[in-house]
């Protein structure tokens, strides 16, 4: 094996990252193969749009077709980077992350992309999600290792074992995983293709049929070889991918690199967002469209469910590596995306609308104004508004900065919680009956903090109202919930949790009226609300919250 690509370390240790009360996804993935473009500086403007998916750390990986060069650091991406840092970041390659730590997991070394050698060179790899089987995958990278080797790199996540494994792949054992016929987006540099539909390239054996679900499944259980490009041969990390993704359970949405490749993958289920799209000269992967708007790239498509994508000098080539399944996280809808991002076709500005909307229809109440908790909230509280017709008003002022500052959280500052963020507005709230609209109730703690505020500002009635069912269940895909214990409504009914939180009243929207309004229809994770799983969740695997969990 060749040695891996420096990694630059940049690191300030003994800092923490104020706690709140909000579910929290765990990263943001981008990926850019551009020859001619600054990619470093393309990926680093990206990362400022999918900021909100992870505060804690981030980094950019960049190849020059010789070698790979890492730069990372814990921190806001504008605290991380500097011109010098990005003027040393050259190539026509780029991967970039943005990272929410779980509990005890905030260190340098977790920070991404991680980096491993291979046969043939190095790979650099950023990750969003959560893997269920981390213990069954660490066994199997250690039972192929060589004795007494550290193959995370002295990391402890669930990214850096993926990593691992791909450099290890040709001494995995078992059968070849299913492979469906590859499909050709364009050649490089193939202008006006962007926006088309993919042309299906069978190679070998009997042709892909068609799944129930939509989803291509080969006629036959070993599939054939992993069909080869223009330039007659796969892109290196292909064949590796493809005896690796399959056994990975859980959710992922991953990008990462070779010296001359970039590559693309995400989970059966599509837990978590991920979508290609196009330069003038070249290509981009991302967790949200918004991340293209920034950077100016056109949005071709989603990647599928259960789908490998490789970008290279001979265009974009897609491989099935499992039948999809279709099951995006519905709190991408609630609260995770960015409004200005579109998932499933559905902008999420819209369906937050919609959510304020049909919580207005079915939790009507008679009052002044509404208001949101900023700024999750004021989609829907706009929605609400406009259905109702309560006029809106913006009651509090948000400090932006707060929560977003590496500082360590004393017990002082926890105990002023929200009144570090939030400041009420005496004058629009004062004698008023409110309506207050959030997207979600977690501990309750928020919720509680804040009800006690509006009313020492003198509101005259408080009345709560959440644009989603009350969160019951932890997640084990990628969202920092906390366990069931904590979470108010696993425990209590609607009545209780007002009491708890000294509102005058208290209404979720339904399950029923916040799908509708994803426009998904029934493919969607709805775990955290329901209890029910799109897949079974092995015993004693860890909550992304929990403390020594190997999430991303």
């Amino acid at each position: 094996m060749l040695p891996v690509s420096q990694q630059i370390d940049q690191s300030l240790p003994g800092r923490g990252v104020l706690e709140d009360d909000r579910p929290h996804d765990q990263c943001g993935v981008f990926g850019v193969w551009a020859p001619g473009e600054d990619v470093s500086r393309l990926t680093y403007f990206s990362l400022y749009a999918l900021q909100h998916r992870g505060q804690q750390s981030a980094g950019i990986a960049a190849s020059d077709g010789s070698k790979i060069l890492v730069y990372k650091d814990q921190g806001l991406v504008n605290q991380v980077f500097s011109e010098q840092s990005l003027q040393g970041l050259r190539g026509h390659i780029a991967v970039g992350h943005v990272r929410y730590a779980t509990t005890g997991a905030d260190v340098w070394e977790n920070a991404q992309p991680t980096l491993g050698p291979t046969p043939d060179g190095t790979v650099a790899l950023a990750h969003n999600g959560n893997l269920t089987n981390t213990d069954e995958l660490r066994a199997l990278a250690a039972s192929i290792a060589q004795k007494g080797e550290d193959f995370q790199h002295g990391a402890t996540t669930d990214t850096s074992l993926v990593t691992a494994l791909l450099g290890m792949a040709e001494g995995m054992p078992g059968p070849r995983p299913f492979v469906a016929a590859p499909s050709v987006l364009s050649p490089g540099g193939g202008a006006g293709a962007a926006g088309s539909a993919r042309r299906t390239a069978p190679v070998g054996g009997a042709p892909a049929q068609a799944a129930p679900n939509g989803a291509a499944q080969s006629a036959h259980p070993t599939p054939p070889a992993p069909p080869v490009d223009q330039e007659g041969a796969c892109a290196p990390l292909v064949p590796a991918a493809l005896k690796v993704l399959p056994r990975l359970k859980g959710a992922f949405s991953l990008v990462f690199m070779d010296e001359d490749a970039l590559y693309a993958a995400r989970d059966p289920h599509g837990y978590r967002p991920l979508v290609l799209g196009r330069l003038d000269s070249g290509w981009v992967v991302a967790s949200e469209t918004a991340a293209l708007d920034l950077c100016g790239a056109a949005l071709v498509r989603e990647v599928e469910p259960g789908e490998l994508v490789s970008i290279g000098a001979s265009g974009v080539r897609s491989w099935r590596f499992a039948v999809s399944r279709a099951s995006t996280c519905v709190f991408e809808y609630v609260y995770l995306a960015r409004p200005d991002t579109t998932i499933g076709g559905r902008r999420i500005v819209a369906a937050r609308h919609a959510m304020g909307a049909a919580l207005a229809r079915e939790n009507p109440v008679d009052a002044d104004l509404v208001m949101p908790t900023p700024d999750s909230g004021t989609p829907a509280a706009i929605g609400y508004a406009q259905e109702s017709g309560i006029p809106f008003a913006q009651g509090l002022v948000k400090n932006a900065y707060v929560g977003r500052t590496f500082i360590e959280p004393t017990q002082s500052l926890r105990q002023l919680g929200i009144r570090l963020k939030l400041n009420p507005l005496r004058e629009v709230i004062e004698g008023r009956r409110l309506v207050v609209i959030d997207d979600s109730i977690v501990r309750g703690n928020t919720q509680r903090a804040l009800v006690a505020m509006l009313r020492e500002a003198g509101a005259a009635e408080v009345h709560v109202r959440i644009s989603s069912p009350p969160v019951a269940w932890p997640c084990f895909f990628g969202i920092d919930f906390p366990t069931r214990e904590e979470l108010i409504a696993s425990s209590m009914g609607v009545d209780q949790v007002r009491e708890s939180i000294g509102a005058d009243s208290l209404a979720y929207l339904s399950l029923e009226g916040m799908v509708e309004s994803t426009g998904q229809g029934t493919s969607l994770c709805l775990g955290c609300f329901t209890g029910d799983y799109p897949e079974p969740v092995p015993p004693g695997a860890p909550l992304p919250s929990a403390p020594g969990a190997a999430s991303c």
